[in-house]
């Protein structure tokens, strides 16, 4: 297995809670740097790729530049037309490149399979999907509307994820394997939200203005869950794998079932936790708890009567 280097948890915590922008960018770039040189020594064959979007850059923002470039280019879009204007965005607005950065951090942090910021910033599809909203977000902000619908378009084709440009998305995220992820012009997601693939935050009817959800802030929705309308999912709620959830829900709660039920409320913030499955059950819960009793109505008659009873016999006693 190729041996990466690996950046402790205190060091990953103080770059978490760094306030300084620049702090946090210039420590995840050396630490892509570190892991990219690493692989190039123990994999030659992937040292054009490495070259191309880390070796030969000086920065986390020609890097991102390069990787993006490659991903989203194409003969009406080639790689000299795009990478120059990602590094315009990067360049003009450094609060994008610090959310790219936490995103990073955030991925690392919380899924197992990651070991490395190298690792989503070359493979990873929900990382360069959400990346590419970023620069459509900033092209949308800036009144080129139309070359911002066609960075919605060129990820919608390359990663099977589209979020408008107008959405607006906080730093901290987790889009993890992204396939199928749909996001609406009015919706809003805070900080440090993790979401799985086929999730939609999607508008009911035609109506104008906000027609999109909030997500707040350490938000978990699991695979395949709708979240349909104008309203909040407070912060640090779950949505469970394949929920519909058609209204409100408090912070800290757990959401379940189609149309979505709250299960759980907590009533204190927890840690984030990417367990979208091992969920309460209310629908199995009602039905062992009808069994439970049937069985004690049975042993009760059983005793009465002295033997199994059926209902037909209980139907014949009752018509003497």
């Amino acid at each position: 297995m190729l041996t990466l280097p690996a950046m402790t948890s205190h060091k990953r915590l103080k770059l978490r809670q760094c306030t300084n922008c620049e702090c946090v960018i210039n420590g995840v770039w050396e630490w892509v740097e570190e892991c990219a040189r690493a692989a190039a020594e123990e994999e030659p064959a992937m040292r054009g790729i490495l070259d191309d979007v880390c070796l030969s850059r000086n920065s986390l923002a020609t890097s991102i530049s390069a990787r993006l470039a490659r991903k989203l280019s194409r003969r009406d879009m080639p790689r000299e037309l795009i990478e120059p204007l990602i590094r315009e965005a990067l360049a003009e607005d450094q609060n994008i490149l610090s959310q790219i950065a936490q995103d990073l951090i955030a991925i690392v942090d919380r899924d197992p399979a990651c070991r490395t910021p190298l690792e989503p910033l070359l493979f990873y599809k929900g990382f360069h999907a959400i990346t590419t909203y970023r620069i459509s977000h900033w092209l949308w902000q800036h009144d080129r509307t139309i070359m911002a619908l066609q960075f919605q378009s060129l990820a919608s084709e390359v990663f099977a994820v589209d979020i408008h440009p107008a959405a607006t998305i906080g730093c901290g995220i987790l889009l993890d394997h992204a396939t199928s992820f749909v996001v609406g012009e009015t919706a809003i997601i805070r900080d440090n939200v993790s979401i799985l693939h086929e999730v939609t935050l999607g508008g009911t009817g035609k109506d104008v203005g906000k027609r999109h959800p909030t997500i707040g802030d350490n938000v978990v929705i699991g695979a395949g869950a709708k979240v349909l309308g104008p309203f909040t999912v407070g912060s640090g709620s779950k949505i469970g794998a394949l929920a519909v959830v058609l209204k409100a829900v408090p912070p800290n709660c757990t959401v379940v079932g189609n149309p979505g039920r709250i299960v759980r409320r907590e009533g204190v913030a927890p840690q984030i936790d990417l367990d979208h499955v091992h969920l309460p059950d209310p629908i199995r819960e009602h039905i062992v708890a009808l069994e439970r009793r049937v069985s004690e109505l049975e042993e009760q008659m059983h005793n009465h009567y002295g033997t199994t009873v059926f209902k037909e016999d209980i139907q014949d006693d009752a018509d003497l």
